[in-house]
Parts: C-alpha cells; structure tokens; sequence
C-alpha cells in the first residue's frame, strides 16, 4: 500500500511539475523561448550557421553579451550549439529536437 500511495503521489507531483513548466513556457530540456528562438533563428534564418554573435544578437534584439553570458553556455553544455572560430552552428540534436531535417549544406555541417 505505501509503494503505491508513494507512485501516485510521484505522478501528482511530476504532473504538478509539468504543468508549472508549461506555464512558464520551459520544455523538457529547460528551453524558455529565447533559447528556442536563439537555435530556431540559427537554424532557419541562417541555414544551420555559422552566424557571428553580433548578427545573432541583432536578429534577436538581445545584447551580444546576454548570449555570450546566458544563453550559449547552456546550449553548449546540453550539445544543441557549437561555437566556432566562424560563428554559432546549430547541432544535429537541435535539429532533432524540432524535428526539422536539415538540407544538404546543414547535413555537411555534422
């Protein structure tokens, strides 16, 4: 009886969790809309990268700074972005993640 009093209050609670992160528009992998719109303008705009910071920053309206500080640290350590010498480059798992297949040049990029 405990073990099943202790699954269903871990599935209200997980619940509960799910809905609050919703609420606030976090997905799975703790992405708020800037990280979203960062990777999806990389990946859309910019066919996959490399773009530079500051036409980055400029395509966002976010300080070059906030993306170099906030943003880009945790998409690195997670795998969705590479820095290069060139620019930012979206990564195969970011491309997985929206479910978008990249074209031939984004797929050289792997």
């Amino acid at each position: 009886m405990r073990a099943q009093l202790q699954a269903v209050l871990a599935a209200v609670i997980g619940h509960a969790f799910d809905i609050r992160l919703e609420n606030v528009e976090v997905d799975k992998h703790g992405f708020d809309e800037v990280d979203r719109k960062l990777l999806l303008t990389i990946i859309e705009k910019y066919q996959g990268g490399p773009v530079g910071v500051n036409t980055l920053a400029a395509a966002l309206a976010e300080e070059q700074d906030a993306i170099e500080e906030i943003y880009e640290p945790f998409l690195i350590q997670i795998g969705f972005l590479n820095r290069t010498p060139r620019g930012r480059v979206a990564t195969q798992l970011a491309y997985e993640h929206f479910g978008i297949t990249p074209n031939r040049k984004q797929s050289s990029l792997f």
